[in-house]
């Protein structure tokens, strides 16, 4: 059964950041720059303190008529979404992201931000181990 680890493991750990006095359009132009959806709010100290997602900006900065450029970050961030960890599986997660309407998943290894998932990692993960099982089923067929 394929884990969050999986998706570590492919893709890395490459965590795109922003300090929480950062405006929202800065951490939009991040995002553009970097082909994200998504960057993690991390304090001085290294610690993890949220999320801001390009949906948290449509919902919560162009609907309610605010300013992008004066707005910062920890006023539209994530900071209650559930937590996980490496060992969690895809399932685990999809029945999470489903249940608490999110798209990302802040990964913690022993109390330590670890990094973000999407459901597009997951997604990925699981067509890669989809094609993987194919591929063995193939072998299996043409060895006999």
């Amino acid at each position: 059964m394929r884990t969050v680890e999986h998706i570590f493991s492919r893709k890395g750990h490459h965590n795109i950041t922003v300090d929480p006095a950062v405006s929202v359009l800065g951490a939009l132009k991040i995002m553009a720059e970097k082909n994200v959806g998504s960057v993690i709010v991390m304090d001085d100290k290294g610690k993890y303190l949220g999320l801001v997602t390009e949906r948290d900006y449509a919902r919560k900065i162009i609907l309610l008529g605010k300013s992008s450029g004066d707005t910062p970050v920890t006023e539209i961030m994530l900071q209650h979404i559930p937590r996980i960890s490496p060992q969690h599986t895809l399932e685990e997660c999809m029945g999470i992201m489903t249940a608490h309407n999110v798209r990302y998943l802040p990964v913690f290894k022993e109390n330590d931000f670890y990094g973000v998932i999407s459901i597009l990692d997951i997604v990925k993960e699981t067509i890669l181990a989809q094609q993987e099982t194919i591929d063995q089923l193939h072998s299996y067929i043409h060895s006999t």
